[in-house]
């Protein structure tokens, strides 16, 4: 059962079909030596055995049998269904333990847990948005989160996205990160190759205060600032006012928005020698995977920490 669940030191890029995409990629970067917070993959062989075990399969696979997709509501009624069945079916106590013991190793009092699905984050194929993430997670909720983890292999989203990619009748699984919470000061976004006008020589990093869902969401307007990654310049910084920040919401974690104080809303959120210190991290991993990457980071205590990366496969 213990090698169910790994830590990212024992986890690498080939790591995919146990670990899915993002458990591969930290796992990848962390025996790179890259700033990654600690952490550990709940393998897909738990989800698998998890099912197998509650004998519920075959509810699954009949539920999406029945899916019309040309017709939204019928995709939607399975997911509804299927996450339904997943999320009232009771974790078996080996399962539940084992996660517990790992966490209780990694000494963490929050954590953040992402779906990471086994067929994911390919150069041709990204799962980005169709999968969740539960930030601030504590030991409390952490089974019954990862178990809304695994449910979420069957949002509408998700299954459609199987369809349209033709992965039906390839095995799907899904693995769950969780991941030592980083208290963001400032967050965001790089992209390693410019997205809109595919210059290669360029890196975008977009920056806000407090967590990067907040940018990764929509929520908030991020700076944005344009590297030359050849010359190692600052080519461009747009600073964007920012009133409100994602914030933990209290000592048993969650969320909450929280105000940004006046003096610091149209000040540059990454100050230039940071920018420069990420930009070089991130070429870094661009060059380690040979692809562009788009990358998610934070700034905690000073310290930047890259929380993921994947391809970017818009190009």
């Amino acid at each position: 059962m213990q090698d169910l669940i790994l830590p990212f030191s024992k986890i690498n890029k080939n790591s995919v079909s146990i670990a899915g995409g993002k458990g591969a990629s930290l796992g990848e970067m962390t025996q790179a030596g890259l700033a990654v917070p600690p952490g550990f993959v709940v393998l897909a062989g738990m989800f698998d055995r998890f099912v197998q075990e509650s004998d519920i399969i075959e509810d699954i696979q009949a539920e999406l049998e029945k899916v019309n997709y040309k017709d939204t509501n019928s995709i939607d009624r399975a997911s509804n269904v299927i996450r339904a069945i997943i999320r009232k079916t009771k974790v078996p106590a080996d399962i539940q333990s084992v996660i517990l013991n790992s966490f209780q190793e990694l000494g963490a009092k929050f954590v953040a847990v992402r779906s990471s699905a086994t067929a994911e984050d390919s150069k041709t194929a990204s799962w980005a948005g169709e999968l969740e993430t539960y930030l601030y997670v504590t030991e409390k909720n952490l089974v019954d989160t990862i178990r809304t983890c695994w449910s979420s292999l069957f949002t509408p989203r998700a299954i459609f996205y199987r369809h349209e990619k033709k992965l039906l009748k390839t095995k799907v699984s899904v693995a769950v990160v969780v991941q030592k919470m980083v208290h963001s000061e400032v967050s965001g976004i790089a992209f390693t190759v410019h997205p809109v006008t595919k210059d290669y020589n360029q890196m975008i990093i977009e920056a806000g205060y407090g967590l990067g869902e907040a940018i990764v969401s929509g929520s908030i307007t991020p700076d944005s600032y344009i590297i030359d990654k050849k010359d190692e310049l600052i080519m461009d910084v747009s600073i964007a006012k920012q009133e409100k920040m994602m914030l933990i919401k209290g000592a048993s974690g969650g969320l909450k928005w929280s105000p940004v104080p006046k003096i610091k809303q149209e000040k540059q959120k990454l100050p230039s020698p940071k920018i420069m210190e990420l930009a070089k991290l991130c070429a870094k991993i661009e060059k380690h995977y040979q692809h562009p990457q788009d990358i998610e980071w934070a700034l905690e205590g000073g310290k930047l920490y890259i929380l993921q990366s994947r391809p970017i496969t818009t190009l």
